[in-house]
């Protein structure tokens, strides 16, 4: 077997897990994953938020927020099967940009 096909089979049994950022919040009734906390989120945990992550923060809107297609309830079980879809669409997106990237760079250190 090749290494590039044990990295994606390794790829793949890791995007199995990402449902587990939903449940596992739940399960301890926690709120959200670690670290991915909103504005008003850090405000209530910390008391204040950042000037800089104020004035930063409306720069980037993530095309799947909240890793969640657009017109889903809310149960657990779309929740998890949404992380999911997100997730590979993520793996996908950067693997594609990657293999781009990866020929644009060959193909011009290649014909020196």
């Amino acid at each position: 077997m090749t290494m590039t096909k044990k990295l994606w089979i390794g790829i793949a049994v890791l995007a199995l897990f990402l449902p587990l950022g939903v449940i596992v919040p739940r399960w301890f009734n926690s709120g959200g994953a670690w670290g991915e906390w909103g504005l008003d989120e850090i405000q209530k945990a910390a008391g204040f938020v950042p000037e800089g992550m104020k004035r930063l923060a409306e720069i980037w809107k993530a095309p799947l927020s909240d890793y969640s297609l657009p017109n889903q309830s809310k149960s657990l079980l779309n929740e998890s099967l949404s992380y999911l879809i997100t997730g590979i669409i993520g793996i996908a997106v950067i693997a594609g940009v990657m293999y781009l990237l990866t020929k644009l760079l060959v193909r011009k250190n290649g014909s020196r």
